[in-house]
């Protein structure tokens, strides 16, 4: 496999001094890579992305949990879906410049897959994943903060960004120029307590489901399903 040009350069960007540079390393092989130099290569940065988007969702729900005393489940589910979509992601990833260290296919890096947004956020969800395998929960953990700075210094400063169907509206306006649409697709319970689910309909394709004890909940958890569904495309 080929080897990074200045791998200390890269590591005082992120501020992490691997252990075993061998992981970082592999964190920035993209799938295109390996199916082009599968000998070079056997293993894409998919493993450690997995891994890294569990700690990633850890070390976020806890400093959120800890931030925020008085906030409940649903408004804390906000704040951490903002905080790990994917822009967000590859805006931290952009500032680290880890486009430029992916080891991309041909196709893939002449058709501008170093500053594609999916490719940035799971490159650095497989960087944390490294600097967990590396050296343990509290230096990822480190690294998330210190990476994430900017975002959690916007929800600080800010509150808590904007609700999920107010997201939904702004995403489908640029992406689609069209508004999203909420269908009521079933009504459970007695009077006094009701169930409603709701169906989030994006494009003229439904890609979220919520319910809830109110229309408007069930509107705002089919809406975080349906940004969940955008974000990762």
């Amino acid at each position: 496999m080929a080897t990074l040009a200045k791998p200390t350069d890269l590591e005082q960007r992120l501020g992490v001094t691997f252990k075993d540079p061998q992981l970082l390393q592999n964190a920035l092989v993209h799938s295109s890579y390996v199916n082009e130099n599968p000998h070079a290569a056997p293993e894409s940065n998919e493993r450690l992305e997995f891994l890294g988007d569990a700690v990633l969702g850890l070390v976020v729900a806890d400093e959120l949990y800890a931030a925020y005393p008085d906030d409940d489940e649903g408004r804390l589910t906000e704040l951490r879906a903002h905080l790990v979509r994917r822009d967000t992601l590859a805006q931290a990833a952009g500032r680290m410049r880890l486009g430029e260290e992916l080891l991309l296919g041909h196709g893939e890096d002449e058709g501008g897959g170093r500053s594609r947004p999916t490719n940035l956020s799971h490159v650095y969800e497989a960087v944390v994943g490294a600097v967990f395998l590396d050296q343990g929960l509290e230096p990822a953990r480190k690294f998330v903060l210190d990476s994430l700075e900017d975002e959690l210094a916007e929800v600080r400063d800010r509150g808590s960004p904007l609700d999920p169907k107010s997201r939904l509206q702004e995403l489908c306006q640029a992406r689609f120029q069209s508004t999203p649409l909420y269908q009521l697709v079933e009504t459970e319970g007695p009077d006094h307590s009701r169930s409603f689910t709701v169906e989030a309909i994006v494009n003229g394709q439904q890609l979220g489901t919520g319910s809830g004890p109110s229309k408007q909940q069930a509107e705002k958890r089919a809406a975080r399903e349906a940004l969940r569904e955008l974000e990762s495309q």
